[in-house]
């Protein structure tokens, strides 16, 4: 297939190339690459998405001069044989799609799960009420990330159509992964002995789907043609599981401290994601966040591999990049420390 990545410098866009290279296929990556360049092999149309449509412009050009004579008039032989966006700016997603769709013969758009309205029910499918669309103009946040991909997934079946893929996914994971939230847990415990802080949710659900694994199955799901909304999540997993899993792979011996969500909270431990933050652990109501079904995808080609692969390979992931640098996501060892202190000198 000749496929053209709009993106293919970071995490999940690289991969995508990457394993497209490996299979033999023509790949076309149009970025920036202020942070890095696209994988060795690919071709490299070097663009700022936000200069607007001109962005597209070679894109373009390449779609109908590589194909140009090689068919009969009228074959509409001038097409990228798929498309891949990751784009989170419903701006750049429209303009790419009003210059690019016409010459694309499958589109994937990689959208989220946060999509959805509700997160409060485990097992919900792609018929789940979706957000409102963000609102024309509106500037992007982290508060409606989830509208803006709502947004995106509105632009590309109006103007990609039969031939659009929209990839729901969820929480992306294993090698690479820049937010640092599912390899938090087992790099916390092959840091060093000193006692772990731990949200005290048991039975929470955790899912994520390896990043190998998802891009495996949107360029499977290219070749086949594979369209409309699936949702592209893993196998869910218990928290203590998964945390015992991350403990054992470590041969950690540390003291493990569960604290009451209630009070993590009123004391300054963040969320999710994020700086202070405590990976994989969801506000009230939020049951369903990683527990959507994935059915359907499975049922269409997605392939998924036992998430202890994952983890373990997150691992690994960390201490390449160092157990003790800065992060994205988790608690630094002084608030651990701190929250540690502060639990442990109340009554009772």
């Amino acid at each position: 297939m000749r496929i053209l990545v709009l993106g293919g410098t970071a995490f999940l866009s690289a991969e995508l190339a990457r394993q497209a290279l490996d299979a033999g296929h023509d790949v076309t990556c149009l970025a920036r690459g202020t942070a890095a360049a696209p994988p060795a092999g690919a071709r490299w149309l070097q663009a700022d998405r936000a200069q607007g449509k001109a962005a597209y412009a070679e894109a373009a050009d390449a779609a109908r001069s590589d194909t140009a004579g090689s068919h009969t008039a009228g074959s509409d032989a001038a097409r990228w044989d798929a498309v891949v966006d990751v784009s989170q700016d419903p701006v750049q997603a429209r303009e790419a799609l009003e210059v690019l769709a016409g010459s694309a013969r499958h589109w994937t758009f990689i959208s989220s799960c946060s999509v959805y309205a509700d997160h409060s029910v485990p097992g919900a499918a792609e018929d789940a009420e979706l957000l409102p669309p963000l609102a024309e103009g509106a500037g992007l946040t982290m508060d409606n990330y989830g509208a803006a991909k709502a947004a995106i997934e509105h632009w590309t079946m109006e103007l990609a159509g039969d031939k659009a893929h929209i990839c729901r996914a969820g929480l992306i994971g294993g090698p690479g992964d820049s937010s640092d939230r599912y390899g938090y847990w087992p790099a916390r415990f092959a840091r060093d002995e000193e006692p772990v802080l731990i949200p005290d949710i048991p039975s929470d659900p955790t899912q994520v789907i390896d990043v190998r694994d998802l891009a495996a199955w949107v360029l499977a799901a290219a070749g086949a043609g594979v369209t409309g909304a699936l949702n592209a999540v893993g196998e869910i997993v218990p928290f203590a599981a998964y945390l015992e899993e991350a403990r054992e792979l470590t041969d950690g011996e540390a003291e493990v401290v569960a604290v009451p969500g209630e009070w993590l909270a009123e004391h300054g431990a963040n969320y999710w994601a994020g700086p202070d933050s405590l990976p994989l652990w969801l506000p009230p109501g939020q049951d369903g966040f990683m527990a959507r079904s994935n059915d359907a995808a499975r049922a269409a080609g997605l392939q998924i591999r036992p998430w202890m692969d994952t983890l373990r390979d997150s691992l690994a992931d960390e201490r390449g990049r160092g157990l003790g640098r800065e992060r994205k996501a988790g608690l630094s060892p002084e608030t651990e420390r701190r929250l540690l202190r502060g639990y442990r000198a109340e009554p009772g």
